[in-house]
């Protein structure tokens, strides 16, 4: 497939933008594992971001899925615009994805899904910004960086701030790994499928969720330190202090955040939520 990406590329008079990360799927063994992944049914909504050459778009609407496909690159919505012009599953949106207000865009009664192979300096806040919406999608199927696809679904001992982020909205999976030759032009990493099957309801009620992270973010803010000094530091607050409530916790104060499960992120939270160092 990679030649016909290169053929078609040539006959739209367009080349691959490095500045936006525009590496092309060419992959028929990848597109097939996302779009299994995706467990697409009739009239699915899905939000694709990057669709490129619309090959994903295509498979997507070949399943039956309405697909809206935002594409930053101007020049590639246009042509995408006139290659779907004839399919009433396909709309294409020009766009920056990192801009979009996801809340105001889909009506909060819709279902929807996200399917994107995201460019690799945006991945991490375009998961972040659909994960934290009011109206959350029902399933993510993102093609990441490896190292990112597996600091998403690390377990704990080695859990990092975007562990605990990804995992107290959705429970994620890594599907498959994609080599660079899968692309065009080939990355010079590989890649990895993963899906993030959202929960309805997150570990905490919204009103929380500011202030978890703000906990979260103070033991993780010196990662190689015990959670006493970490989050002494962070919070300015005196260690003793921080050791009796990571106690009153259930959690040894010379631990480090690396190794602390979801769970015990919780019940940490509700001890320090009490004296206001989270607001």
């Amino acid at each position: 497939m990679s030649s016909s990406v290169k053929a078609i590329l040539k006959e739209l008079g367009l080349s691959p933008r490095k500045a936006l990360g525009q590496h092309f799927l060419t992959s028929c063994t990848a597109l097939s594992s996302i779009l299994a992944a995706a467990e697409i049914k009739p009239r699915t909504h899905v939000i694709e971001i990057g669709p490129g050459l619309g090959i994903l778009t295509t498979g997507l609407s070949n399943l039956g899925a309405r697909v809206q496909a935002i594409e930053l690159d101007v020049e590639m919505a246009r042509a995408l615009t006139e290659m779907f012009d004839d399919d009433p599953n396909v709309s294409i949106i020009q766009g920056d994805a990192r801009q979009i207000k996801i809340d105001e865009w889909i009506s909060p009664q819709e279902e929807y899904i996200v399917v994107a192979n995201l460019p690799y300096y945006a991945a991490r806040f375009i998961i972040r910004q659909f994960l934290e919406s009011h109206h959350r999608p029902k399933r993510m199927v993102v093609t990441v960086q490896r190292e990112v696809a597996e600091e998403m679904t690390a377990h704990s001992g080695r859990l990092s701030l975007l562990s605990v982020g990804i995992q107290f909205y959705a429970r994620a999976r890594i599907i498959t790994l994609v080599p660079p030759v899968a692309f065009y032009p080939p990355p010079k990493v590989t890649s990895a499928i993963v899906t993030l099957d959202v929960l309805d309801d997150p570990v905490l009620a919204r009103p929380h969720w500011k202030g978890f992270f703000t906990l979260v973010r103070a033991g993780f803010n010196t990662p190689r330190k015990q959670l006493r000094g970490a989050m002494s530091l962070a919070l300015g607050k005196p260690a003793d202090c921080v050791a009796d409530l990571l106690r009153e916790g259930g959690v040894d104060s010379t631990r480090r955040a690396e190794t602390l499960a979801i769970e015990e992120w919780v019940e940490l939270y509700r001890a320090f939520e009490r004296t206001g160092w989270l607001s």
